[in-house]
């Protein structure tokens, strides 16, 4: 591996500028609460800066985190399918975005970036944008995936397909039989066509995140709810935890490299409930979230044009 060709700083540099625009964008629509900054130290090396909003009267909760550690042996969760890579050293830098709107209409949101570098041995991007509503909405649902395209256009024509259903697999409940949500875009060991096109790609995808989320959450943040729809958002918040806490690469990662505690479950919901065995009432928009838009589909091509 050309190590010469990697400029690490300048990933590091680009997810740090990222974090201070979003944060930015976030901060705007709100009017009495900030992003609260804690810098901390990793314990073999490196470290990361955790910004959480709080109570907010748009965001109940949002995480924007910044991270580049340096590791003694590769986690087992970047292990599975790279067994050579057992044991060995490595750097991980990254940015992982959770939002947890306060209004039921405005959907959760996730983004993370990633690189890793493994000794002298190999390096890959991984990363994507996921949107998780509450109540469906098809205009919300095309503009997501329209920016999502566009994010891809550059690199191939079939990327974005291919990006899309594995975000839909990915991002699948397979004790619950039901996806997370709309899906958006997921890819995991980029390295193909070099570390330029691959920062590239990462960067774009990156730089569409907030023009694919900001337009739903001002289209939908002042949209009057009640109890009704807010014990639905609580309930379905229990599918985001069951996800995370199961299945989430980087979740997992993050707790067995012995990463910061507090910044990885950062992107757990403030609130949550569980109900047994309930199920959606037929012909109500809770129903419609399961029927339509919890199934993967194109959403470029709804009408079948």
């Amino acid at each position: 591996m050309d190590n010469d060709a990697l400029d690490s700083l300048a990933v590091e540099q680009y997810l740090k500028s990222l974090q201070k625009q979003i944060c930015g964008q976030f901060e705007a629509l709100e009017s009495t609460v900030a992003f609260e900054a804690e810098g901390w130290n990793f314990k073999d090396g490196g470290g990361g800066d955790t910004r959480v909003l709080e109570n907010g009267e748009v965001f109940e909760k949002a995480g924007v985190n910044f991270s580049s550690i340096r590791g003694l042996q590769l986690p087992e969760a970047a292990t599975v399918q790279r067994s050579s890579l057992k044991n060995k050293p490595f750097t991980a830098t990254g940015i992982s975005v959770v939002a947890h709107p306060l209004n039921p209409y405005v959907p959760t949101t996730h983004m993370n970036l990633r690189f890793i570098l493994v000794g002298d041995e190999a390096w890959w991007f991984g990363g994507g944008f996921d949107l998780t509503p509450y109540y469906g909405f098809e205009e919300d649902a095309v503009h997501w995936h329209t920016v999502a395209k566009h994010a891809c256009d550059r690199f191939g024509d079939n990327r974005y397909q291919e990006y899309k259903r594995w975000c839909d697999e990915y991002f699948y409940l397979k004790h619950r039989n039901e996806t997370r949500g709309i899906g958006g875009l997921f890819f995991d060991d980029l390295k193909e066509q070099g570390f330029d096109f691959c920062f590239r790609l990462i960067q774009s995808v990156g730089n569409h995140f907030l023009p694919a989320y900001m337009p739903i959450v001002k289209r939908r943040m002042n949209m009057n709810y009640g109890q009704r729809e807010r014990d639905f958002q609580l309930y379905r918040r229990g599918r985001y935890v069951e996800f995370n806490l199961v299945y989430d690469r980087g979740t997992l990662f993050g707790l067995q490299s012995k990463g910061r505690t507090e910044s990885i479950l950062m992107s757990l919901p403030p609130q949550v409930a569980w109900k047994y065995n309930w199920q959606p009432e037929r012909d109500t928009p809770e129903f419609e979230l399961y029927d339509r838009f919890l199934k993967p589909q194109d959403w470029l091509d709804i009408n079948g044009d």
